[in-house]
């Protein structure tokens, strides 16, 4: 027998997800300039909202409207398209985690008895409402970033999902974004109706962020020993968010104290697969970020270049501190600086621990960036797996050249800056070699 609903609301406060499936990100589009400023992505040469999207999204769709594919609609279980798109589209159902925080799309049918589920692989995004009117989808496009749809949850014989433009980069892209159209982690104090205590202030998380400032907002599953978070927690009168105790939602390996899971596809909540979508949302905005600004790049060398009667292929001083800018930033988040260190060890409960790792390529030692460490920080070999993506490979030539030298010179250890004094020389030449093997592409420098 499940419990009340009046008993499974406990006491105290959490954090929240910004992004289309994930949370609201309400920020402000700002001008040019600095490192998270907006990008005018919806111009020549991006032209975002305009251009034809070519995703994992875009090509599923191309087989329905074909007939090639077929998605089951669940009424059993109420799930509506949920459990074949998942299917369909390779999102693992381990990946699963919860949110309770008021602040997605679906805002009327989220709250703690009944929070928003979340699923990702490396190029897509899924949120799932009970009663909901739609599947919120996200795809990481090569040429575009983050393109965001719909697909009703309506039975119908012709299933379609919806982009949508305006309506989601008005919010999503913007200084916490990097500027781009993408996804942020955010934390909040949600009320006992999931509503989020504004002033009380929140937190953006990343792989750097404390781990006592995470997941307010957030169910989550799994142990984590000495260390504290803000999940499973619900901000009440009274509260204070500097004396938290987040005893009360620490190292839970049973949510059904706090909500019914049986309508989920899993009853968990994975704190394995939250701190990889940490780095995984941050890490495609950087990529973005980097194609967008290689492209008005390119377009602004070429204009120059023939405006002064110079070679098309000529790069000014200018240009090359842009290249070298947009690389750098991305090096520096791929290779994990200043990534928080953990106090004690984490272990998920969904399987997403032992799934995740199955998914990327290895060397002949074995070694895959996939494998976690999850003792002292999140990967045994800190280099992010996105390096094996479409949208890493579709970076303009100029920004993956000086991507790939930056990379290079700090793995051969060339590069002895103080950012990177995480880094051992073990840990370098482990993912020097790995990337030899595993990488197709790389320069020939990197094989000498």
């Amino acid at each position: 027998m499940k419990v009340s609903p009046k008993s499974k609301i406990g006491t105290t406060f959490n954090l929240s997800l910004c992004w289309w499936t994930v949370c609201l990100a309400v920020s402000c589009l700002s001008g040019t300039g600095s490192a998270s400023a907006q990008v005018n992505f919806e111009e020549a040469p991006i032209n975002y909202n305009k251009a034809t999207p070519d995703n994992a999204i875009s090509r599923v769709q191309k087989k329905l409207d074909a007939g090639e594919l077929k998605l089951a609609f669940d009424r059993e279980e109420r799930r509506g398209y949920l459990p074949a798109v998942l299917e369909a589209l390779k999102i693992p159902i381990s990946s699963q985690i919860l949110v309770f925080s008021k602040t997605s799309l679906q805002v009327k049918r989220i709250d703690p008895l009944s929070p928003r589920a979340l699923y990702y692989n490396d190029d897509l995004y899924l949120g799932f409402v009970q009663g909901g009117s739609v599947l919120e989808v996200s795809a990481s496009d090569p040429q575009l970033g983050t393109v965001f749809y719909t697909l009703s949850q309506f039975e119908t014989s012709r299933p379609k999902f919806v982009r949508k433009t305006f309506e989601c980069t008005q919010c999503h892209a913007g200084s916490m974004t990097q500027g781009v159209p993408g996804h942020i982690m955010r934390s909040v104090y949600p009320g006992p109706d999931g509503m989020p205590v504004f002033r009380e202030g929140t937190y953006r998380s990343d792989q750097s962020s404390p781990f006592e400032e995470r997941w307010g907002g957030w169910y989550v599953s799994g142990t984590h020993g000495k260390m504290r978070h803000m999940g499973n927690l619900i901000f009440r009168q009274g509260d204070n968010s500097r004396n938290l105790n987040r005893d009360k939602g620490a190292n839970a390996d049973d949510l059904e104290r706090w909500f019914d899971t049986d309508p989920y596809m899993t009853p968990y909540s994975d704190i394995v697969s939250l701190m990889v979508l940490e780095h995984q949302a941050k890490m495609h905005n950087l990529i973005t970020r980097a194609q967008f600004e290689g492209r008005i790049t390119e377009r602004d060398s070429r204009v120059m270049n023939k405006m002064l009667e110079r070679k098309a292929a000529f790069q000014s001083d200018s240009t090359k501190r842009r290249y070298e800018s947009s690389a750098k930033r991305l090096v520096d988040y791929m290779l994990f600086v200043d990534e928080l260190q953990l106090e004690d060890r984490i272990e998920g409960l969904s399987g997403f621990q032992t799934e995740f790792p199955q998914a990327g390529p290895r060397d002949s030692k074995g070694r895959s960036l996939r494998d976690f460490d999850l003792e002292r920080r999140l990967f045994k070999y800190p280099c992010s797996y996105l390096i094996y993506s479409d949208s890493f490979e579709a970076l303009p030539k100029p920004v993956l050249e000086v991507v790939y030298r930056q990379l290079w010179e700090v793995l051969t250890g060339k590069n002895q800056s103080k950012e990177f004094a995480h880094l051992s020389a073990e840990d370098r030449r482990a993912i020097l070699e790995i990337l030899i093997e595993t990488r197709k592409g790389l320069p020939d420098y990197w094989k000498l």
